[in-house]
């Protein structure tokens, strides 16, 4: 008798008009343009492109321009929320830990920021991930975040 296997299931590639569907996130705090790769429930990668019409870049700082840390969070939880919300979650993740998050080097305008998101626990509304952001294969930010579902924390977010 031979053994059969389930097909490994194909990672999807989303485009930006696809990612809003997930995403209940607007301009100017939409941060995806594309998703390369997601597999539900276990991680992903996506891009964002980063431009000097950026409205953070008027005050952070004038004349020497860096992607503000926390929008780097931002988008990285992003895709940690596309891979939470096809998993079956509610239509938005929040974002409700950030764990030994490191910078490593400074994303500026026309940066092309590559990030990943890897499911590493979860259960009863919440997800861990592995995320990274790397601009030409060099590791500009990496860490540890957690995503919950509010419908099923009971407000506990």
């Amino acid at each position: 008798m031979t053994a059969t296997r389930e097909p490994a299931v194909k990672p999807l590639k989303l485009s930006n008009d696809q990612i809003r569907e997930i995403l209940p996130h607007r301009w100017p705090f939409l941060l995806l343009d594309r998703v390369d790769k997601v597999q539900a429930g276990v991680g992903g990668v996506a891009v964002k492109n980063v431009t000097a019409t950026e409205f953070w870049f008027q005050g952070h700082f004038p004349g020497t321009a860096v992607l503000p840390g926390v929008i780097i969070i931002e988008a990285m939880a992003q895709l940690a929320g596309v891979v939470f919300a096809l998993e079956g979650a509610g239509p938005i993740g929040y974002l409700t830990g950030v764990r030994t998050m490191r910078f490593r080097r400074p994303v500026v305008p026309g940066d092309k920021l590559v990030l990943t998101a890897d499911k590493t626990a979860g259960g009863r509304g919440f997800s861990e991930f592995k995320v990274s952001a790397r601009v030409d294969n060099q590791l500009a930010a990496e860490g540890a975040i957690t995503i919950a579902d509010p419908a099923t924390t009971t407000g506990k977010v």
